[in-house]
């Protein structure tokens, strides 16, 4: 049963990841179900999750050869530092800690994935800034994003809107590959500090695959603002659950 669990929680998280974001929300929730520890748990999500992101990256790989704004490497290389140094962050947060502060980070996770598009297009219509504050922006949410990384997407959508691109197939390839290459680097990390459980890692990354490659037909058939909200109300729930059960 907790097999089925793990196999269908990261099926769907795949789904949500190809088409609206949030499969975290399911699958981290279901490793905890499982029985992993919350700060294993966190880790065994991201290597879960992470292939999908890099697929889908390479899959706007023309639209990213269109970016002139933003100088790649630069906002790579500091996400790549950002994602570590989350990633080792967490590593060092005791267990203990980590299971206190989990209800809070679901919070903010499932606020950010809630109002999330609306703050954003507030702030691009309200906000500009340079090239060194995007970078240094990025690098706070490459370190969120290696720590926990709810709702690190749109956190980074924002920033390129606020900086002033407009080309959203553009951006969301860069989200992307943004997302996959800070998720690598903290694999890397979680594996190296020995975090990661690996039987249930290698039965939702397979899932999870599965899912990514099925949200293409998925996405033809349901709205995304419908798949939000069923994101929105699975974070909601965990969020409770989680406060409840740790008080």
């Amino acid at each position: 049963m907790l097999t089925l669990l793990l196999i269908v929680s990261a099926f769907f998280a795949g789904v949500l990841n190809a088409v609206a974001g949030g499969g975290s929300f399911l699958t981290f929730p279901a490793l905890i179900l499982a029985g992993v520890p919350p700060l294993n748990a966190n880790a065994t999500s991201t290597v879960a999750v992470s292939p999908g992101a890099l697929a889908s990256a390479y899959g706007y790989r023309r639209e990213l050869g269109r970016i002139r704004e933003i100088h790649l490497p630069s906002f790579l290389g500091i996400s790549l530092l950002g994602g570590l140094l989350g990633a080792l962050l967490l590593l060092w947060t005791p267990q203990r800690t980590f299971e206190a502060i989990v209800p809070w980070l679901l919070l903010f996770a499932t606020l950010l994935f809630a109002i999330g598009p609306t703050a954003s297009a507030w702030v691009r219509r309200n906000f500009t800034i340079g090239h060194g504050t995007v970078l240094a922006v990025q690098f706070l949410i490459a370190v969120y994003g290696g720590y926990f990384g709810g709702g690190i997407g749109i956190l980074i959508l924002a920033t390129l809107g606020v900086f002033g691109l407009t080309d959203l197939h553009a951006m969301n390839g860069l989200k992307s590959l943004v997302s996959g290459c800070l998720n690598a680097v903290a694999v890397a990390a979680f594996v190296a500090g020995g975090a990661v459980y690996w039987t249930e890692a290698l039965i939702m990354l397979v899932a999870a695959m599965a899912g990514g490659y099925a949200g293409a037909s998925v996405a033809r058939r349901i709205p995304p603002p419908l798949l939000r909200k069923a994101v929105i109300l699975v974070g909601a729930a965990m969020t409770v659950y989680f406060f409840v059960t740790k008080t």
